[in-house]
């Protein structure tokens, strides 16, 4: 009875945190475009660092509530999940080939995110409140630099986007309820879903960290999923590449930065740096098909979701081997 009711709490703290997601994302692009920011700037901070407020309030959530293992394993697991999941299925429905520069840019930045990490690691036991603050920084000069860079773009890139993001809005009393109810469903989703991850992995014996590089992770990534996928649909490759590289730089400069901010987040090395190289890994991988234009197809998208397999199969059984150890 105890285990139904903890898979009803992450079920439950999933569907909230997606909706919240959607409402906070839908919202904000609203008011966005109302201050007159150009579209391309709005698909490429706004919605995806929107798509990206699930994972914020179930980091924080973790931090605060004594739980950095899942904190620290939902972000390093989402960029996993992002990559390899999320890039492989949307690959394998249309073929993506990304046109927009800036985003070929982006790539190395992602990796320099990601390298990070590994310096926090090197430096200290956690990420405290200083790494915080300069992960913030860099996050707002990462934002800048996107500003900067849209000016310059390939009008049919700037086209996609203005489709997508540049219909004419208007705003209202609606709009800023909307981003108080995502806020508040993204609230209360966090809570219950680390409520419910803590009290699974505590039932089963499976450490929290591959509660929140799987569960956690991928509950917290529905929106990213939902708008890569919604993306490739429509043939706008480049906002589906863009949501998810912007998503997973946010995830370690915003997420963990602000994080840290709140509450510094312990980093179990012994445990973690197998899932950093893994992410690492992916977001290398994804470099060459960026920076050379060749497009990634349904092959290599197969390539991608087999891996994410492997990866997921390779955590279980270590934690099932270590649970009989």
């Amino acid at each position: 009875m105890e285990l139904v009711f903890n898979l009803l709490l992450i079920a439950g703290g999933i569907v909230l945190l997606y909706f919240g997601g959607e409402a906070l994302v839908k919202n904000a692009v609203v008011l966005a475009r109302t201050w007159g920011i150009s579209s391309m700037v709005v698909g490429l901070t706004v919605v995806a660092f929107g798509t990206s407020s699930p994972e914020l309030a179930a980091s924080l959530a973790a931090a605060l509530t004594g739980s950095p293992d899942i904190a620290i394993g939902n972000v390093v697991g989402s960029n996993i999940l992002n990559i390899l999941l999320i890039l492989g299925v949307t690959a394998l429905l249309a073929p993506i080939q990304a046109q927009a520069q800036f985003i070929k840019r982006e790539v190395p930045i992602m990796i320099g995110a990601s390298l990070l990490l590994f310096v926090f690691m090197y430096t200290g036991e956690q990420v405290g409140r200083w790494e915080g603050l300069a992960s913030v920084v860099l996050l707002g000069l990462y934002i800048w630099f996107l500003y900067r860079s849209s000016a310059d773009e390939n009008p049919a890139v700037l086209g996609e986007f203005d489709q997508e993001y540049g219909q004419p809005v208007q705003t209202g009393w609606r709009t800023y309820a909307g981003l108080v109810l995502g806020l508040v469903l993204l609230g209360v989703g966090a809570r219950l879903l680390t409520i419910g991850a803590v009290e699974l992995a505590r039932a089963f014996g499976v450490p929290e960290l591959v509660i929140g590089l799987t569960i956690v992770a991928l509950g917290t990534s529905l929106p990213e999923v939902a708008a890569s996928i919604t993306a490739a649909l429509r043939r706008e490759p480049d906002i589906a590449l863009g949501n998810i590289v912007g998503s997973n730089v946010f995830n370690i400069l915003g997420i963990l930065g602000l994080t840290a901010l709140v509450q510094p987040v312990g980093l179990p090395w012994e445990s973690i740096q197998r899932d950093m190289w893994t992410m690492l890994a992916a977001s290398v991988l994804l470099w060459p098909f960026l920076a050379t234009g060749y497009r990634l197809g349904r092959r290599e998208g197969g390539v991608f979701l087999g891996l994410y397999v492997a990866y997921v199969a390779f955590l279980i059984n270590s934690a099932s081997q270590n649970g009989a150890g």
